[in-house]
């Protein structure tokens, strides 16, 4: 049995879990989520807990039986709490700002970069240059996350670039004039 396909989860008193079929509906004070589950898994709601079920002992079965309970555990986490990522960005004259649904970066290029703020997600910017990413859905905070990340990576010589808060980058030495 899957270790954590097994674990029940405890829908907090604010969170509302309906099943209909395959598809699990989420809905807390963060926002609302849906999730159709893989075949040959299913899901109950019982006594304020959501157990996941599956049929069949395959490998690819026992899997999928612990995905889905992560994945709707991180709906359930993120209506009633919600996920946040942090960014930094490092170097002279590098800034950010949000205009309404837009994200607009200066990174040193010949034009700014003007990033599209997907919906459920929320970003806030401080002293134009650190970046907070929140919403209820894991992996959409995390992909616009990366997204951003990926316009200008920190680079290894001076440090320059967009990186997560507490991110270390290793740094080397530039070249040496004989």
């Amino acid at each position: 049995m899957s270790r954590i396909g097994k674990i029940p989860i405890v829908i907090p008193p604010k969170v509302k879990v309906e099943v209909a079929g395959k598809l699990v509906s989420v809905e807390g004070p963060k926002g609302k989520l849906k999730l159709d589950l893989p075949p040959r898994t299913r899901c109950t709601v019982e006594n304020g807990r959501a157990l996941l079920h599956r049929d069949g002992d395959a490998p690819r079965d026992k899997a999928l039986h612990g995905l889905s309970r992560a994945l709707v555990w991180n709906m359930v986490k993120g209506c009633s709490e919600g996920f946040v990522k942090k960014l930094e960005i490092q170097g002279v004259g590098f800034k950010a700002a949000v205009q309404g649904k837009v994200v607009n970066l200066a990174l040193g290029f010949s034009h700014p970069i003007n990033y599209e703020i997907p919906d459920q997600v929320k970003v806030t910017v401080e002293e134009n240059t650190k970046l907070t990413i929140e919403g209820p859905d894991k992996m959409l905070v995390g992909k616009v996350a990366s997204e951003i990340r990926s316009f200008y990576p920190p680079e290894p010589y001076k440090g320059k670039g967009v990186r997560y808060v507490g991110e270390h980058v290793q740094r080397k030495e530039g070249k040496t004039v004989q």
